[in-house]
């Protein structure tokens, strides 16, 4: 068994490096978007302080949905590799930020993905890929949890999936009920996960053991 934490950051072991790209096009059009939006909020859009903030807006909403222009199928299939190997293979405590779609609101926590090989393996930090692809969309916890199930399932074929996601959403915190302190928590299974209890208590313990 395979035991992996991983937080994403600017880079990783594999020389990875964040680049923001933004399209002209969209920012141009997203910034007069928003400063009409201070507007219609009594602001003035021209003052010091907000001058600049429509343009940053506007690139900091692309960035934080560019997963729209990634395929997390091409990532795994970027690094699938044949092993006889067919023990539980986890991924856990992976950062998770992501925009609800009901209210643009930030939701942000923690995922936790094991599978078990059925002749492929991936590369360990491409399952941290998928879980950024998928949430640097307009989302749902719940769709969110069965898009990265569901993109292991379908291209590595492995024997069963599990994905558990802890978050907590700022639109419950910031606004409506606010509770402060409410996490939700999303899991969904597949093949030996689903079926097998002992199986999907193992990996439910060992999400939650911490490594020393």
């Amino acid at each position: 068994m395979e035991v992996m934490n991983n937080g994403l950051g600017s880079a990783d072991s594999e020389g990875y490096n964040r680049v923001d790209k933004f399209d002209d096009e969209k920012t141009e059009k997203l910034t007069l978007l928003y400063r009409s939006v201070l507007d219609t909020l009594g602001e003035d859009a021209t003052r010091e302080g907000l001058e600049q903030t429509p343009i940053r807006v506007a690139k900091s909403m692309q960035f934080l949905t560019q997963g729209y222009g990634i395929q997390p199928e091409e990532i795994i299939a970027s690094a699938k590799f044949k092993e006889d190997y067919q023990e539980m293979v986890i991924v856990k405590d992976i950062d998770l930020f992501s925009l609800c779609e009901h209210h643009l609101i930030p939701f942000l926590g923690k995922a936790h993905v094991a599978y078990i090989p059925n002749g492929y393996i991936t590369g360990l930090s491409k399952i941290a890929r998928v879980v950024e692809a998928y949430a640097r969309r307009l989302q749902v916890q719940e769709r969110l949890t069965m898009q990265i199930r569901d993109c292991l399932q379908s291209t590595l074929d492995p024997l069963g999936v599990a994905v558990v996601i802890e978050a907590k959403h700022l639109c419950m915190v910031m606004r409506g009920v606010q509770k402060q302190n409410s996490v939700t928590t999303t899991s969904a299974f597949t093949g030996e996960f689903l079926n097998n209890v002992s199986t999907r208590e193992e990996f439910i313990h060992l999400i939650g053991v911490r490594l020393t």
